[in-house]
């Protein structure tokens, strides 16, 4: 009864924390963006050929820094209204939802992918220690973990998309074209190969570091040891007993990437002009877009805490032990 007690009385402070969290985030969302030095008129209408009289120039300036207060933000927030876009005279919603689904696709594939190789890479390194193969292994990933992704991304757009012409060069896709249902998946397979590329090479060894390092410490296990006395399968061993043990640190990393999957991916997407959150959010900024960079922060830091609750989730299913705590 006291340990029901004490688990119900560990979610209700649990719900309390992220909840002020949230609203926290909230707030920095519509404080942080009204910082930044500059505004929309001038961002705007500096570099055009146009030439504003001072009282157009205060009067678009008034219009576009109005500012009815928090309330009316957390008002507008609860009915879901997040406003129009400055430069695109469009809803924030449209913009956001329309680059959303490009993000997930980049970023969860690069996810997904360099998370399987260099999850099983790694553990099948750390079950050969010593040999050649695993000294080979780590000297390579601890130097290409070194290199930028924007030095990889470059050299990859020059290599195969300006000078072999093998991938295009930029978009998610061909504008206009023409086709069916299978022959757009491989249109946009083919705009995605290169940031797609650039990403798993960036992320793939620091997987494969983190699941070696994890491994080499459960693999001296004593309960490694008993199984292998036992007689078990040494691939069950290597992967039912000691590869799921070192599975939690990879997803937290895992977790961590996906959080920050609009800064993570920003980079990568301005090189490749990838039509996703990263490259909406930085023509925001450079434009002072306050409705569109205020929704871009304010999902980039509620998503953090999504996933941070969700992750407690899926560590409970990779070890039993953790709800079990007290």
């Amino acid at each position: 009864m006291a340990t029901g007690t004490n688990q119900a009385a560990g979610r209700f402070w649990q719900v309390i924390t992220f909840s002020l969290a949230a609203l926290a985030m909230i707030y920095l969302s519509y404080l942080l963006p009204r910082l930044l030095p500059g505004d929309f008129v001038t961002a705007t209408y500096a570099s055009a050929n146009v030439t504003l009289t001072a009282e157009q120039e205060a009067g678009l300036r008034a219009y576009y820094t109005q500012d009815k207060g928090f309330g009316d933000y957390l008002l507008k927030l609860a009915t879901l209204d997040w406003g129009y876009s400055y430069a695109f005279l469009t809803p924030v919603s449209d913009l956001f939802f329309g680059a959303l689904p490009w993000t997930i696709l980049l970023l969860g594939s690069a996810n997904l992918i360099s998370m399987f190789i260099g999850f099983v890479t790694g553990v099948e390194a750390a079950w050969r220690h010593g040999s050649r193969t695993e000294k080979g292994l780590v000297g390579g990933m601890t130097v290409l973990e070194g290199i930028p992704e924007i030095c990889t991304g470059v050299i990859l757009l020059v290599v195969f998309a300006y000078n072999l012409q093998w991938f295009p060069a930029a978009g998610a896709e061909t504008a206009y074209a023409e086709g069916g249902f299978f022959q757009r998946l491989i249109d946009m397979a083919h705009h995605l190969a290169l940031p797609l590329t650039t990403l798993v090479l960036a992320y793939f060894p620091g997987n494969f570091l983190l699941t070696r390092n994890s491994m080499m410490m459960v693999i001296k296990a004593h309960y490694i040891d008993t199984a292998r006395a036992k007689g078990i399968f040494p691939r069950r061993i290597r992967y039912a007993h000691a590869a799921r043990n070192a599975l939690q640190p990879i997803v937290t990393r895992f977790g961590l990437r996906l959080a920050f999957m609009i800064t993570g991916a920003l980079v990568v997407e301005r090189i490749n002009s990838y039509p996703g959150l990263g490259t909406l959010l930085f023509n925001a900024i450079q434009t002072r877009d306050l409705p569109v960079i205020q929704a871009v922060v304010l999902f980039s830091s509620l998503i953090v805490l999504c996933v941070i609750l969700g992750m407690e989730g899926v560590y409970r299913i990779i070890d039993p032990r953790i709800g079990n705590a007290r």
